[in-house]
C-alpha cells in the first residue's frame, strides 16, 4: 500500500512534465522563420533608397554623376573583383583591422580591469587615458609615422588606439557597476580570488564587455581609413583616396559599399561568437533571438 501513492504520483507527473517540455520544443522551432523574416526588414530601406536612385537615374531625373546609381557602382566592384584588385584590398585591409583589434582589445581588456578593480592604478592612470581618449584619430598620424615610418607598424597602431578606448571605458566602468552585494555573498561564502572573478566579476561584466568589443570592432574599421591614408598602396583607404584623387565617384561608392559590407560581416559574426556566453540572461533581446 505504500508504493502505490508513490507510483500513482509518479504516473500523474508524467504527462504534466511532458507536455510543456514538447510544447516548449515546439514554440522556438515556430518561431524561427519570424525571426529570419524580420531579419530581412533591415534590407528594405536600402533597397528602397538604391531603386529610388536608380530610377530617377534612369527616367532622366538626374544625371547620376556626382551620386553613381547602384548599377554603375556593382558594375565597378565586378570589375575590380574580376581583375582580383578587390579581393587583395580586401584582404589587407582585414589583415590590419584584424591585428588592431586583437593588439586594442588585450590593452584595453589588461588597463580596464586593472583600473576597474584597482582604487590607486584608477587615480594614477585614468585621467591621462580620459585626457588621450579626446585626441582626434587624425592627430596621431603624423606622430606614428614619425616613430614608425610608413610601413605596416603606424598603420596597426593607430587602429589599436581606436579599439583601445572603447573596451578601456568599458570594462572598467562595468567592473565598477558591479553590485557589490554580489561581491559580499561570494565573500560570505569564502570563494577565493579567482572563484570570485570567474563566478562573480565575469558573468556580471560580460554583457557590457561584448558592447565593448562591438564598438572597439566599429572604431577599428573607422580607423582603418586614416591609418591607410598614411603611405598606403593598398587596402580599401587607399581605393578611397585613389578614387579621390582621380575625380571617380564611383570609386569611392564602391569602397564605402564594400567598408559597410565587411563591417556588418564581422560586427555579425562577433555577436554569434560571444552569443553563446550571454544565453544565460533572462533579458527581452534573448527571448527575441
Amino acid at each position: 500500500m505504500t508504493g502505490s501513492p508513490t507510483a500513482s504520483a509518479a504516473a500523474l507527473a508524467q504527462p504534466v512534465s511532458t507536455a510543456p517540455a514538447s510544447a516548449g520544443a515546439a514554440a522556438p522551432a515556430a518561431g524561427r522563420p519570424a525571426r529570419h523574416a524580420r531579419r530581412l526588414l533591415g534590407f528594405v530601406v536600402p533597397a528602397a533608397l538604391a531603386l529610388a536612385l536608380e530610377a530617377a537615374v534612369a527616367g532622366g531625373l538626374y544625371d547620376g554623376r556626382l551620386l553613381p546609381p547602384p548599377s554603375a557602382v556593382l558594375a565597378t566592384l565586378w570589375e575590380l573583383a574580376a581583375a582580383g584588385e578587390l579581393f587583395e584590398h580586401v584582404a589587407i585591409t582585414l589583415w590590419r583591422v584584424g591585428l588592431g583589434f586583437l593588439f586594442g582589445t588585450l590593452a584595453g581588456t589588461v588597463l580596464g580591469a586593472v583600473t576597474g578593480t584597482f582604487g590607486l592604478a584608477r587615480a594614477l592612470l585614468d585621467p591621462m587615458l580620459q585626457a588621450l581618449r579626446a585626441i582626434p584619430s587624425i592627430a596621431w598620424v603624423p606622430l606614428f609615422i614619425l616613430w614608425f615610418g610608413i610601413f605596416e607598424t603606424s598603420k596597426v597602431t593607430l587602429i589599436a588606439v581606436g579599439v583601445f578606448f572603447p573596451v578601456y571605458l568599458s570594462t572598467a566602468a562595468a567592473i565598477l557597476d558591479v553590485d557589490r552585494k554580489l561581491v559580499e555573498v561570494g565573500r560570505i561564502y569564502r570563494l577565493s580570488a579567482f572563484q570570485l572573478v570567474r563566478r562573480v566579476l565575469l558573468p556580471a561584466t560580460l554583457p557590457s564587455y561584448v558592447v565593448a568589443l562591438r564598438s572597439g570592432l566599429g572604431l577599428g574599421w573607422m580607423f582603418v581609413v586614416a591609418a591607410e591614408f598614411m603611405g598606403a598602396s593598398k587596402g580599401l583607404g587607399f581605393l578611397l583616396t585613389d578614387g579621390q584623387m582621380t575625380g571617380n565617384p564611383t570609386i569611392i561608392l564602391a569602397s564605402i559599399v564594400t567598408f559597410a559590407v565587411l563591417g556588418k560581416i564581422t560586427d555579425g559574426l562577433l555577436a554569434g561568437a560571444t552569443r553563446p556566453f550571454l544565453r544565460w540572461q533572462d533579458s527581452l533581446g534573448n527571448s527575441r533571438r
